[in-house]
């Protein structure tokens, strides 16, 4: 694997977030801004037209000195300025940025005004009453921080997939060509797509261990080195993030591919098969006495014992062991299986690019169609929309699909569920719609019992299509609901409403345990990005992860059908509902 764009795009992010914390001329660090986001919009990989000898593409705002630093990011995985200003700023500097509520600008005042280099220091000074002192941060702003360092500072400490995998991928990208390295591998959670991460834990095939543990250990990203050894080490990264790297000898790859990929659950229990053949596993591989029988490939130690191959999302020891015996595991559904996007926003709301923009990025991503679902007008911080503006973006939509080509928009509308369950926008503009998606956005502290009540309101509604983001907890700073998930995903599959599965790295929600709950009561499932950008719909991909853990097969989601099957549907359930309406009476 190359470095991706977004990788790259995420190595000028921090440049501009370094230099805006020393200081720097603002236009400097808007250009590193502008560039990242030009990067990560871009419809084709950099790096693998960079290693063929191409010219870098002309792009916006990108002049000779930034061209180069692509080029070096590309080939490296980092740049000499990012080295640079890392040399510049304590290490610790960097983490404070992880901290939800807390940008560069507040990042520059806390260092210079209060010396504070690390996020337990700044809760240090935010017990004491110091933070709130500070221009622009205040006694609320202090007493948020507060929460989120100590969800941050707690013990194992859990971070979103995402932003974990994009250093994993970032890690192995600078020591890919190492010399005497044949492959790397990002392990562990991240490899089962698990929708949050403690640490990183990287393999290594190759015969000179010595060698890629070298590079490992000067990467310009490893803040501090805990332990080294000669095929295996552990460092606190700049980010504050924990990574492990092992080295293994090409004969006991497969072996070492399932002992660190996991979980410790799923390894024990085919520990356990294993010696009820008189046979044992470990990372070096498959072993009878002292002989060693497997371990080359993964396909090769499951043999051994017995099974075919299990995917390594489905490896929780949750009953794969026991479908993989009966030779009924599932066909999973994958990225390439959707065939559209039913939560996508633009610039009609709280989105960073236009009608168009949005359509041409889907297209450059795979997909056929996408639902363009801007909020409604509750929702303020977002610019929603109210009838009037969401009636001309209905014309705008059709004026654009008359001259698309390759891919459809629907209309839609991401519409509030009111604290009392009523959707925020009226019958005779939510019936003109293709796809009402709705979403609770306020009132996240009402009783159990109300807040399920509100959510049947909703999904009662006679244009209701989707519960977007079900639980709305946001990883690592907001907790879900307080709501009986499996009451909502039971009232969902009696009024034939969909599930959403948002990818969207923060919320990662639906739990991948509720989708097989979901998928046993039937309930559709539609993985969205809630994109607010181009570049957003990569997120799809975790999506996908999420839902594999989940169980899920391609049959199982929304989004995997035509767009006619889809309208059949959409269609399906209004009529439904309508039923249900005049049943009931007014």
């Amino acid at each position: 694997m190359s470095v991706s764009n977004a990788a790259i795009a995420a190595v000028f992010e921090e440049i501009a977030d370094i230099l805006e914390i020393e200081g720097a001329n603002p236009y400097r660090v808007r250009a590193y801004r502008n560039a990242a986001r030009t990067v990560s919009a871009y419809g084709t990989e950099l790096a693998p037209l960079l290693a063929r000898g191409a010219t870098l593409p002309k792009m916006p705002g990108i002049g000779e000195d930034l061209a180069g630093k692509i080029a070096e990011i590309a080939a490296t995985g980092s740049c000499a300025l990012r080295e640079r200003l890392h040399r510049e700023v304590p290490a610790a500097i960097v983490s404070l940025l992880q901290v939800a509520g807390i940008g560069p600008k507040r990042v520059k005042l806390l260092y210079h005004d209060l010396g504070i280099e690390t996020p337990e220091q700044l809760l240090e000074a935010a017990r004491a009453g110091r933070v709130q002192r500070l221009h622009g941060f205040g006694a609320r702003t202090e007493a948020r921080l507060m929460e989120a360092l100590q969800r941050q500072l707690a013990p194992g400490r859990r971070y979103p997939l995402a932003d974990v995998a994009a250093q994993g991928e970032a890690l192995a990208a600078a020591l890919r060509g190492c010399r005497g390295l044949r492959s790397i591998t990002v392990c562990g959670s991240v490899r089962r797509m698990r929708d949050t991460v403690g640490d990183l834990d990287l393999l290594a095939v190759t015969r000179t261990p010595a060698t890629v543990m070298r590079r490992f250990l000067g990467l310009p990203a490893v803040g501090e080195v805990l332990t080294r050894g000669p095929t295996r080490a552990t460092v606190m990264l700049r980010s504050g993030l924990q990574a492990d790297l092992r080295a293994i000898a090409p004969e006991a790859e497969g072996a070492a591919l399932v002992y660190f990929t996991g979980s410790k659950a799923h390894n024990i229990a085919i520990r356990r098969r294993a010696q009820k053949r008189r046979l044992k596993i470990s990372e070096y591989g498959v072993f009878r006495g002292a002989r060693r029988i497997a371990g080359a490939t993964e396909a090769e130690v499951y043999a051994a014992i017995g099974l075919p191959p299990i995917p390594p999302e489905l490896r929780e020891d949750r009953g794969e062991i026991a479908a993989a015996a009966a030779d009924q595991l599932p066909r999973l559904i994958e990225r390439a299986d959707l065939r559209g996007d039913l939560h996508v926003h633009t610039i009609g709301s709280d989105g960073t690019a236009d009608l168009e923009a949005m359509a041409q990025a889907a297209r450059r991503a795979g997909l056929q169609y996408i639902a363009i679902t801007d909020h409604s007008r509750s929702t303020r911080v977002a610019h929603g929309l109210d009838e009037a503006r969401l009636l001309r973006q209905l014309d705008a939509i059709d004026a654009l699909n008359a001259r698309l080509d390759g891919v459809v928009l629907l209309k839609g509308i991401e519409v509030d569920i009111l604290a009392d369950g009523r959707l925020d926008l009226p019958d005779r503009v939510l019936g003109r719609l293709d796809i009402v998606v709705g979403a609770v956005h306020a009132h996240f502290d009402l009783p159990r019992r109300r807040q399920l009540l509100r959510l049947q309101r909703a999904l009662d509604h006679r244009h209701f299509h989707v519960l977007a983001h079900p639980s709305c907890r946001l990883i690592g700073t907001r907790e879900p609901l307080d709501v009986d998930i499996s009451a909502v995903i039971r009232s969902a599959a009696q009024r034939g409403c969909g599930l959403e599965l948002n990818a969207q790295p923060q919320r990662m929600d639906l739990l991948d345990t509720h989708c097989r709950e979901a998928q046993a009561q039937g309930v559709p499932i539609s993985i969205a990005s809630d994109a607010h950008g181009p570049r957003d719909f990569d997120w799809l991909h975790y999506g996908v992860g999420q839902a594999r853990r989940g169980w899920l097969r391609r049959e199982d989601v929304v989004n995997t059908r035509t767009l006619d099957e889809l309208r059949q549907w959409l269609g399906a359930r209004s009529s439904q509902a309508s039923s249900e309406h005049r049943r009931r009476g007014p």
